[in-house]
Protein backbone atom coordinates (compact mmCIF):
# COMPACT_ATOMS: atom_id res chain seq x y z
CA UNK A 1 0.00 0.00 0.00
CA UNK A 2 2.87 2.41 1.07
CA UNK A 3 4.33 1.87 -2.67
CA UNK A 4 0.76 2.62 -3.93
CA UNK A 5 0.75 5.86 -1.98
CA UNK A 6 3.89 6.89 -2.77
CA UNK A 7 3.62 6.20 -6.83
CA UNK A 8 0.15 8.18 -6.74
CA UNK A 9 2.25 11.22 -5.27
CA UNK A 10 5.18 11.29 -8.03
CA UNK A 11 2.62 11.32 -10.31
CA UNK A 12 1.20 14.36 -8.87
CA UNK A 13 4.47 16.51 -9.36
CA UNK A 14 4.34 16.99 -12.75
CA UNK A 15 0.45 17.80 -13.19
CA UNK A 16 1.58 20.47 -10.56
CA UNK A 17 4.82 21.83 -12.74
CA UNK A 18 2.11 21.61 -15.82
CA UNK A 19 -0.87 23.68 -13.89
CA UNK A 20 1.61 26.09 -12.50
CA UNK A 21 2.78 26.58 -16.29
CA UNK A 22 -0.82 26.59 -17.71
CA UNK A 23 -2.05 29.59 -14.80
CA UNK A 24 0.88 31.82 -15.47
CA UNK A 25 0.97 31.92 -18.69
CA UNK A 26 -2.97 31.82 -19.62
CA UNK A 27 -3.18 35.46 -16.40
CA UNK A 28 -0.29 36.94 -19.28
CA UNK A 29 -2.71 36.78 -22.53
CA UNK A 30 -5.54 38.32 -20.35
CA UNK A 31 -5.44 41.86 -22.38
CA UNK A 32 -3.94 44.68 -20.15
CA UNK A 33 -1.85 44.39 -17.41
CA UNK A 34 -1.21 46.05 -13.93
CA UNK A 35 0.19 48.79 -15.16
CA UNK A 36 -2.43 49.83 -17.54
CA UNK A 37 -5.02 49.78 -14.21
CA UNK A 38 -2.25 51.88 -12.27
CA UNK A 39 -1.77 54.62 -15.20
CA UNK A 40 -4.15 57.15 -14.86
CA UNK A 41 -5.19 59.10 -18.35
CA UNK A 42 -3.41 61.98 -17.04
CA UNK A 43 -0.13 60.54 -16.11
CA UNK A 44 2.73 61.92 -17.24
CA UNK A 45 4.22 60.27 -20.34
CA UNK A 46 6.50 57.14 -19.11
CA UNK A 47 4.65 56.67 -16.21
CA UNK A 48 3.38 53.31 -17.57
CA UNK A 49 6.82 51.86 -18.07
CA UNK A 50 7.94 53.03 -14.61
CA UNK A 51 4.84 50.99 -12.91
CA UNK A 52 6.28 48.43 -15.25
CA UNK A 53 9.74 48.57 -14.02
CA UNK A 54 8.63 49.02 -9.77
CA UNK A 55 6.68 45.76 -10.52
CA UNK A 56 8.69 43.82 -12.28
CA UNK A 57 6.48 43.35 -15.44
CA UNK A 58 9.43 44.72 -17.98
CA UNK A 59 11.19 41.06 -16.98
CA UNK A 60 10.79 38.47 -19.39
CA UNK A 61 7.63 35.80 -18.64
CA UNK A 62 10.60 33.15 -17.98
CA UNK A 63 12.19 34.99 -15.17
CA UNK A 64 8.85 36.35 -13.86
CA UNK A 65 7.63 32.32 -13.78
CA UNK A 66 10.49 31.25 -12.04
CA UNK A 67 10.91 34.33 -9.67
CA UNK A 68 6.76 33.13 -8.67
CA UNK A 69 7.30 29.70 -8.21
CA UNK A 70 10.26 30.07 -6.14
CA UNK A 71 7.99 31.98 -3.89
CA UNK A 72 5.43 29.61 -4.16
CA UNK A 73 7.68 27.17 -3.03
CA UNK A 74 9.08 29.30 -0.20
CA UNK A 75 5.32 30.21 1.33
CA UNK A 76 5.22 33.21 -0.57
CA UNK A 77 2.41 33.58 -2.65
CA UNK A 78 3.35 37.80 -3.64
CA UNK A 79 1.31 40.43 -2.82
CA UNK A 80 -1.52 42.21 -4.54
CA UNK A 81 -0.79 44.68 -6.70
CA UNK A 82 -4.29 46.96 -6.02
CA UNK A 83 -4.74 45.98 -1.85
CA UNK A 84 -1.10 45.59 -1.06
CA UNK A 85 -2.33 42.26 0.77
CA UNK A 86 -0.38 39.58 0.65
CA UNK A 87 -2.04 36.65 -1.51
CA UNK A 88 -1.90 34.35 1.65
CA UNK A 89 -3.48 37.00 3.20
CA UNK A 90 -6.42 37.57 1.15
CA UNK A 91 -6.78 33.76 1.03
CA UNK A 92 -7.28 33.24 4.75
CA UNK A 93 -9.79 36.08 4.22
CA UNK A 94 -11.64 34.44 1.78
CA UNK A 95 -11.47 30.78 1.72
CA UNK A 96 -13.91 29.79 4.88
CA UNK A 97 -17.18 31.35 3.44
CA UNK A 98 -16.40 29.43 0.27
CA UNK A 99 -15.53 26.47 2.28
CA UNK A 100 -19.04 26.89 4.72
CA UNK A 101 -20.78 27.03 1.78
CA UNK A 102 -19.19 24.15 -0.22
CA UNK A 103 -19.48 21.95 2.71
CA UNK A 104 -23.66 22.66 3.22
CA UNK A 105 -23.68 22.41 -0.57
CA UNK A 106 -21.66 19.02 -0.40
CA UNK A 107 -24.65 17.85 2.50
CA UNK A 108 -27.24 18.71 0.15
CA UNK A 109 -25.84 16.81 -2.46
CA UNK A 110 -25.41 13.53 -0.78
CA UNK A 111 -28.23 13.86 1.61
CA UNK A 112 -30.34 14.18 -2.02
CA UNK A 113 -28.00 12.31 -4.49
CA UNK A 114 -27.25 8.63 -2.87
CA UNK A 115 -30.86 7.92 -1.41
CA UNK A 116 -32.30 9.35 -4.40
CA UNK A 117 -29.85 6.81 -6.26
CA UNK A 118 -30.61 4.13 -4.37
CA UNK A 119 -34.20 3.83 -4.43
CA UNK A 120 -34.28 4.35 -8.67
CA UNK A 121 -31.98 1.61 -8.96
CA UNK A 122 -33.46 -0.90 -6.66
CA UNK A 123 -36.86 0.22 -8.10
CA UNK A 124 -36.34 0.59 -11.93
CA UNK A 125 -38.97 1.75 -13.92
CA UNK A 126 -40.84 2.82 -10.61
CA UNK A 127 -42.42 5.95 -9.49
CA UNK A 128 -38.50 6.54 -7.95
CA UNK A 129 -37.01 5.91 -11.46
CA UNK A 130 -39.53 8.54 -12.81
CA UNK A 131 -38.58 10.95 -10.25
CA UNK A 132 -34.77 10.32 -10.78
CA UNK A 133 -34.74 11.73 -14.60
CA UNK A 134 -36.64 14.38 -13.78
CA UNK A 135 -34.56 15.44 -11.36
CA UNK A 136 -31.91 15.17 -13.03
CA UNK A 137 -33.50 17.15 -16.24
CA UNK A 138 -34.04 19.93 -14.53
CA UNK A 139 -31.25 20.38 -12.47
CA UNK A 140 -28.35 18.94 -14.87
CA UNK A 141 -30.13 21.10 -18.10
CA UNK A 142 -29.92 24.29 -16.12
CA UNK A 143 -26.71 26.28 -15.71
CA UNK A 144 -25.95 27.10 -12.06
CA UNK A 145 -25.77 30.62 -12.60
CA UNK A 146 -29.37 30.57 -14.32
CA UNK A 147 -30.54 28.41 -11.61
CA UNK A 148 -29.17 30.67 -8.72
CA UNK A 149 -31.08 33.34 -10.92
CA UNK A 150 -34.60 31.80 -11.06
CA UNK A 151 -34.21 30.52 -6.80
CA UNK A 152 -33.31 34.26 -6.52
CA UNK A 153 -36.20 35.71 -7.97
CA UNK A 154 -38.67 32.83 -6.69
CA UNK A 155 -37.50 32.48 -3.06
CA UNK A 156 -36.10 35.53 -2.21
CA UNK A 157 -37.60 38.53 -4.57
CA UNK A 158 -41.37 36.64 -5.62
CA UNK A 159 -41.78 35.11 -1.90
CA UNK A 160 -39.89 36.87 0.35
CA UNK A 161 -38.50 33.79 2.33
CA UNK A 162 -34.63 34.59 1.55
CA UNK A 163 -32.50 37.13 1.86
CA UNK A 164 -31.04 38.39 -1.68
CA UNK A 165 -27.72 38.65 -0.67
CA UNK A 166 -24.93 38.85 2.20
CA UNK A 167 -23.37 36.62 4.16
CA UNK A 168 -23.37 35.85 8.12
CA UNK A 169 -20.64 34.14 9.79
CA UNK A 170 -21.59 30.77 11.50
CA UNK A 171 -20.03 31.42 14.67
CA UNK A 172 -22.03 34.37 14.71
CA UNK A 173 -25.23 33.89 14.28
CA UNK A 174 -25.44 30.03 13.19
CA UNK A 175 -29.35 30.33 12.21
CA UNK A 176 -29.24 33.17 10.13
CA UNK A 177 -26.14 32.11 8.26
CA UNK A 178 -28.15 28.73 7.30
CA UNK A 179 -30.67 31.04 6.04
CA UNK A 180 -29.01 32.89 3.82
CA UNK A 181 -26.86 29.92 3.04
CA UNK A 182 -30.42 28.04 1.92
CA UNK A 183 -30.53 29.52 -1.71
CA UNK A 184 -26.80 29.26 -2.82
CA UNK A 185 -26.07 25.75 -1.03
CA UNK A 186 -29.26 24.18 -3.07
CA UNK A 187 -28.18 25.99 -6.00
CA UNK A 188 -24.59 24.40 -5.92
CA UNK A 189 -25.65 20.97 -4.61
CA UNK A 190 -28.80 20.36 -6.95
CA UNK A 191 -26.42 19.42 -10.09
CA UNK A 192 -24.20 17.01 -7.96
CA UNK A 193 -26.62 15.40 -6.31
CA UNK A 194 -28.38 14.96 -9.47
CA UNK A 195 -25.23 13.60 -10.84
CA UNK A 196 -24.07 11.59 -7.82
CA UNK A 197 -28.01 9.84 -7.70
CA UNK A 198 -27.58 8.56 -12.07
CA UNK A 199 -24.29 6.93 -10.92
CA UNK A 200 -25.57 5.82 -7.33
CA UNK A 201 -28.65 4.06 -9.59
CA UNK A 202 -26.42 2.95 -12.22
CA UNK A 203 -23.91 1.17 -9.35
CA UNK A 204 -27.25 0.25 -7.25
CA UNK A 205 -29.28 -1.60 -10.55
CA UNK A 206 -25.92 -3.39 -11.24
CA UNK A 207 -25.31 -5.04 -7.75
CA UNK A 208 -28.67 -5.63 -7.39
CA UNK A 209 -28.88 -8.40 -10.81
CA UNK A 210 -25.92 -10.33 -8.86
CA UNK A 211 -26.34 -13.78 -7.79
CA UNK A 212 -25.61 -12.98 -4.19
CA UNK A 213 -28.90 -11.11 -4.20
CA UNK A 214 -30.98 -13.85 -5.45
CA UNK A 215 -29.06 -15.58 -2.78
CA UNK A 216 -29.82 -13.40 0.35
CA UNK A 217 -33.53 -12.89 -1.24
CA UNK A 218 -33.70 -16.68 -1.67
CA UNK A 219 -32.76 -16.89 2.48
CA UNK A 220 -36.03 -15.05 3.27
CA UNK A 221 -34.28 -11.70 3.87
CA UNK A 222 -36.29 -8.22 4.06
CA UNK A 223 -36.21 -5.91 0.94
CA UNK A 224 -34.82 -3.36 2.99
CA UNK A 225 -32.26 -5.70 4.75
CA UNK A 226 -31.23 -6.79 0.97
CA UNK A 227 -30.83 -2.92 -0.25
CA UNK A 228 -28.68 -1.63 2.52
CA UNK A 229 -26.79 -4.32 3.41
CA UNK A 230 -25.86 -6.65 0.28
CA UNK A 231 -26.65 -4.34 -2.95
CA UNK A 232 -25.84 -0.64 -1.28
CA UNK A 233 -22.63 -2.31 0.30
CA UNK A 234 -21.47 -3.70 -2.84
CA UNK A 235 -22.11 -0.49 -5.14
CA UNK A 236 -20.12 1.55 -2.87
CA UNK A 237 -17.05 2.04 -4.49
CA UNK A 238 -17.82 3.63 -7.43
CA UNK A 239 -19.81 6.12 -5.59
CA UNK A 240 -17.36 6.74 -3.26
CA UNK A 241 -14.95 7.84 -5.93
CA UNK A 242 -17.85 10.37 -7.85
CA UNK A 243 -18.50 12.00 -4.63
CA UNK A 244 -14.93 12.27 -3.58
CA UNK A 245 -13.88 14.24 -7.09
CA UNK A 246 -17.19 16.57 -6.26
CA UNK A 247 -15.56 18.29 -3.54
CA UNK A 248 -13.06 19.79 -6.28
CA UNK A 249 -16.19 20.46 -8.32
CA UNK A 250 -18.15 21.90 -5.45
CA UNK A 251 -14.78 23.73 -4.74
CA UNK A 252 -14.95 25.86 -8.24
CA UNK A 253 -18.40 25.97 -8.66
CA UNK A 254 -18.18 28.67 -5.60
CA UNK A 255 -16.96 31.49 -7.69
CA UNK A 256 -19.63 31.02 -9.63
CA UNK A 257 -22.37 30.56 -7.41
CA UNK A 258 -20.31 33.51 -5.03
CA UNK A 259 -20.91 35.96 -7.53
CA UNK A 260 -24.66 35.64 -8.12
CA UNK A 261 -25.89 35.51 -4.81
CA UNK A 262 -23.19 38.42 -3.71
CA UNK A 263 -21.38 36.64 -1.50
CA UNK A 264 -17.62 37.07 -0.15
CA UNK A 265 -15.20 34.74 -0.82
CA UNK A 266 -12.56 33.13 -3.38
CA UNK A 267 -15.46 33.58 -5.72
CA UNK A 268 -15.55 37.54 -5.72
CA UNK A 269 -12.01 37.85 -4.88
CA UNK A 270 -10.85 36.04 -7.99
CA UNK A 271 -13.05 38.01 -9.92
CA UNK A 272 -12.68 41.54 -8.96
CA UNK A 273 -8.61 40.08 -9.33
CA UNK A 274 -9.77 39.50 -12.82
CA UNK A 275 -11.04 42.82 -13.35
CA UNK A 276 -8.08 44.73 -12.40
CA UNK A 277 -5.35 42.76 -14.00
CA UNK A 278 -4.03 41.80 -10.25
CA UNK A 279 -1.75 39.13 -11.37
CA UNK A 280 -0.27 37.62 -8.36
CA UNK A 281 -3.80 37.20 -6.94
CA UNK A 282 -5.22 35.18 -10.04
CA UNK A 283 -2.59 33.05 -10.08
CA UNK A 284 -2.07 32.25 -6.38
CA UNK A 285 -5.81 32.09 -5.99
CA UNK A 286 -6.24 29.62 -8.97
CA UNK A 287 -2.81 27.61 -8.07
CA UNK A 288 -4.59 27.18 -4.77
CA UNK A 289 -7.61 25.76 -6.73
CA UNK A 290 -5.85 23.42 -8.81
CA UNK A 291 -3.96 22.15 -6.08
CA UNK A 292 -6.31 21.59 -3.79
CA UNK A 293 -8.49 20.14 -6.77
CA UNK A 294 -5.83 17.81 -7.37
CA UNK A 295 -5.37 16.50 -3.30
CA UNK A 296 -8.73 16.08 -3.27
CA UNK A 297 -8.54 13.78 -6.10
CA UNK A 298 -5.20 12.00 -4.85
CA UNK A 299 -6.84 11.43 -1.55
CA UNK A 300 -9.95 10.11 -3.86
CA UNK A 301 -7.88 7.90 -5.54
CA UNK A 302 -6.12 6.42 -2.70
CA UNK A 303 -9.10 5.80 -0.80
CA UNK A 304 -10.02 2.90 -3.98
CA UNK A 305 -7.08 1.64 -3.27
CA UNK A 306 -8.00 0.87 -0.22
CA UNK A 307 -11.99 -0.42 -0.94
CA UNK A 308 -10.60 -2.50 -3.70
CA UNK A 309 -7.79 -4.02 -3.60
CA UNK A 310 -7.49 -5.14 -7.34
CA UNK A 311 -6.85 -1.83 -7.80
CA UNK A 312 -3.43 -1.95 -6.01
CA UNK A 313 -2.48 -5.33 -7.62
CA UNK A 314 -3.00 -4.45 -10.90
CA UNK A 315 -1.01 -0.91 -10.55
CA UNK A 316 1.70 -3.38 -8.82
CA UNK A 317 1.98 -5.44 -12.04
Amino acid sequence: MIQFVLRRLLQTIPVLIITSLAVFFVVRLIPGDPADMLTTEDAPEGTYERIQSQLGLDRPWPIQYVEWVGGVLTGDFGTSFRTKFTVAELLRRSLPPSLELAAIAYIVALSFGIPLGVMAGARPKTTWDWVLSGFTMTTIGIPNFLLGILMLWLFAVILGWFPVAGRVSLLEDPLEALRRMVLPALTLGASQAAILARYTRTSVQEAMGRDYIRTARSKGLSERVVIFRHGLRNALIPVVTIAGLQIGTLLSGVVIIESVFTRPGLGRTIIEAIQNRDYLVIQGMLLFLVTLYIVVNLLVDITYGLLDPRLRSADND
